[in-house]
């Protein structure tokens, strides 16, 4: 079968739109994990916007407020594909068990150095590299893990369903925390972060372990990174996913930068016209979700597909001429980015050995999420010498040229494998 093509997801076609968009949440074991999840996710996103403020209070400063971001991310970046190699070595439900408790350690000491009144930037600081070190270890088990609870039917829609979660999660979270810190302070958004960690923990520790299926683990050796990265290089499915998101991730997804300064000098909007875009695109993020759970694809044909209608409708929002028809379409902005994602991150997965699974999600990690300390500021470079429209255009155009250099590579790729099958046969000495 040729790399272009989709993969059909294997569900009988006689099952209703509903049972297929939510196929994998019929797996016990996953009905736990979403569960505990949906919990911990909303806590995540309410400390997020409780530790935005707390920065600007505390320094009244946007550069520390992007210095905090970046020492969050960089972990990610430098430590991100070592986490990928502990994740194929562990127990993988074992080790997110003592991941998360550790973040849930994290929220707590936040919490309660804000509620005494004795936070330092300092210290949000150290804890936002600690925060940012858990990171870099447990997105590769968490993600290695779902196809543990799934199985390989049911790994692209568990993928997509997490998406989508993770997407409504970012729409309600800020507006709870929000509410909490006019309410009660800055410090109780942290403390019931902390205590979101024991729903997480409680569905990881409840599993049935006789129904996950366990990739054997890797022994510890030599090199185990170096072969990683040289096995993504070698598999095309993975290898051109991960170069379209290495320049999407850099470009594209950096709205915490483009999109405030979009709608303020732009549109010349406030708060509420900025939470108006933002829950636009959460919106689509969550209909095109649930839109690709039931569809049942994967692949590089339909994750050069996704890049492009990412890109198209970039750079319809950032050339509208009205803010309405721009927030109009920033529900297919939303859509496209995590039909993007995890079209991606399911191909990746599916075309994985299991002993290398945990390196090759965490090399994806890696293109998406830690690429942000220089993506971030060099769209903030683009729109400081030019306008706003052009950071999220930039964006755009780079979901364009991945989607054109993924079509190119993957031909390649079709063209070298159909003429080595009909190659005929060397005869013998």
């Amino acid at each position: 079968m040729s790399t272009v093509n989709a993969e059909p997801v294997t569900a009988p076609a006689r099952l209703t739109v509903r049972q297929r968009t939510f196929s994998s949440l019929k797996v016990p074991n996953y009905r736990r994990y979403m569960t505990g999840q949906s919990i911990s996710l909303v806590g995540t996103w309410m400390q997020m916007t409780a530790q935005s403020w707390l920065v600007l209070t505390l320094t009244h400063s946007s550069t520390a407020l992007g210095l905090v971001v970046a020492l969050q991310t960089l972990p990610v970046l430098f430590l991100g594909p070592y986490g990928g190699v502990v994740a194929d070595r562990a127990d993988k439900q074992r080790l997110m068990v003592y991941l998360q408790s550790a973040m849930g350690v994290q929220a707590l000491v936040l919490g309660l150095l804000t509620v005494l009144g004795a936070v330092r930037f300092w210290e949000v600081c150290a804890l936002a590299v600690l925060l940012g070190m858990n990171n870099a270890f447990e997105n590769a088990a968490r993600q290695s893990f779902v196809r543990e609870m799934v199985g390989r039917d049911e790994l692209r829609n568990a993928i997509t369903l997490n998406s989508v979660m993770v997407n409504a999660a970012r729409a309600v979270g800020p507006a709870v925390g929000g509410v909490l810190i006019a309410a009660v302070g800055v410090g109780i958004c942290f403390l019931l972060n902390a205590a979101s960690f024991v729903a997480v923990v409680a569905s990881l520790l409840r599993m049935d372990r006789s129904a996950l299926r366990p990739s054997p683990p890797t022994p510890r050796a030599r090199g185990q990174l170096r072969e990683g990265l040289r096995y993504a290089a070698a598999t095309p499915t993975i290898a051109i996913p991960l170069a379209m998101m290495g320049l999407v991730g850099l470009l594209a997804y950096e709205f915490q930068v483009s999109l405030p300064v979009f709608v303020e000098r732009t549109f010349h909007g406030g708060s509420v016209a900025f939470g108006c875009m933002t829950s636009a695109m959460g919106i689509g993020a969550v209909v095109g979700g649930l839109f690709t759970a039931a569809r049942g694809r994967t692949g590089l044909r339909p994750m050069i597909i996704a890049s492009a209608g990412f890109g198209v409708s970039m750079l319809a929002a950032a050339y509208a001429p009205v803010f309405a028809l721009s927030c109009g379409v920033m529900l297919l902005v939303g859509w496209a980015s995590v039909s993007f994602i995890a079209i991606g991150n399911s191909t990746i997965q599916l075309s994985s050995d299991p002993e290398k699974r945990g390196r090759m999600i965490a090399l994806w990690q890696v293109a998406f999420q830690g690429t942000t300390p220089i993506g971030g500021p060099l769209i903030g470079w683009v729109i400081a010498i030019s306008d706003p429209r052009s950071g999220l255009a930039v964006g755009g155009l780079s979901c364009l040229l991945a989607g054109a250099g993924g079509l190119m590579l993957a031909r390649r790729v079709s063209r070298r494998t159909a003429g080595a099958q009909a190659r005929p046969a060397a005869e013998p000495a």
